[in-house]
C-alpha cells in the first residue's frame, strides 16, 4: 500500500482546500521547485472536473451526451435555418473530421439533425437541427445557465467579471492560431 499523502483523509483548514495540501505536501518533498503554478492550474483542472459531472447530469437530464449537447448547441447557436456545414461544425466542438461525421450520423439516427444536400454545393451536406433537437438544447441549455449561475451566486458580479477576464488571458494562448510564417526565401 502506498503511503498516504501527508494530511490525506482529514478535513483542509478552514480557509484551504485540497490544491493548499497537495502543494503543501510538494514544497515539503521537493523544496527546489516552484509549485506556484500548481495553485492556479490544479485549481482550474479540478474545477473543470466538477463541472464536466455537472454538466453531464444536466444535459442527461435532457436525454442528451456532452457532446450531443456541443454539436446541437453549435447548430441553434447559428440562427435559423440552424444549419451548418460538418467543417463549419469542426472548430466549435474540437474533434476531427472522423469523429465529426460518427457524431452527426449518430445524431440524424436519433431524429436530432438532418443531412440536406448543401444548397450551394450539391457534392456537400449540410446539417440541420431538426424540432425535436432544438427542443432539447433549448431545454438543456436553460437548465445549464440555471446550474451554473447558482455556482457563482455567492461571488460578487465585480468579482465573476475579473475571473472571466483572468481566465480569458489564460485560455487565449491555447486558442489563437500561431502566426502564419512566410516561407524561406530561395
Amino acid at each position: 500500500m502506498a503511503p498516504a499523502t501527508p494530511g490525506e483523509g482529514t478535513p483542509c483548514p478552514p480557509g484551504q482546500d485540497e490544491v493548499d495540501r497537495i502543494t503543501a505536501a510538494w514544497a515539503q518533498v521537493r523544496p527546489d521547485l516552484d509549485v506556484a503554478p500548481l495553485q492556479v492550474l490544479s485549481r482550474v483542472t479540478r474545477l473543470a472536473h466538477h463541472l464536466d459531472r455537472a454538466r453531464a447530469s444536466t444535459f442527461g437530464a435532457h436525454g442528451l451526451e456532452r457532446w450531443e449537447f456541443d454539436v446541437l448547441a453549435a447548430l441553434r447557436r447559428s440562427g435559423p435555418p440552424h444549419r451548418l456545414t460538418p467543417s463549419q461544425l469542426l472548430p466549435q466542438t474540437l474533434v476531427t473530421s472522423g469523429t465529426m461525421t460518427t457524431r452527426i450520423d449518430r445524431l440524424a439516427s436519433r431524429g436530432l439533425v438532418t443531412r440536406q444536400p448543401d444548397p450551394t454545393d450539391r457534392r456537400h451536406v449540410v446539417v440541420e437541427l431538426t424540432a425535436d433537437g432544438l427542443h432539447r438544447v433549448d431545454a438543456a441549455m436553460a437548465s445549464l445557465l440555471d446550474l451554473e449561475a447558482s455556482f457563482l451566486a455567492g461571488m460578487p458580479r465585480r468579482d465573476r467579471d475579473r475571473l472571466a477576464d483572468l481566465l480569458r488571458a489564460l485560455v487565449r494562448p491555447f486558442e489563437t492560431p500561431p502566426p502564419a510564417t512566410a516561407p524561406p526565401a530561395r
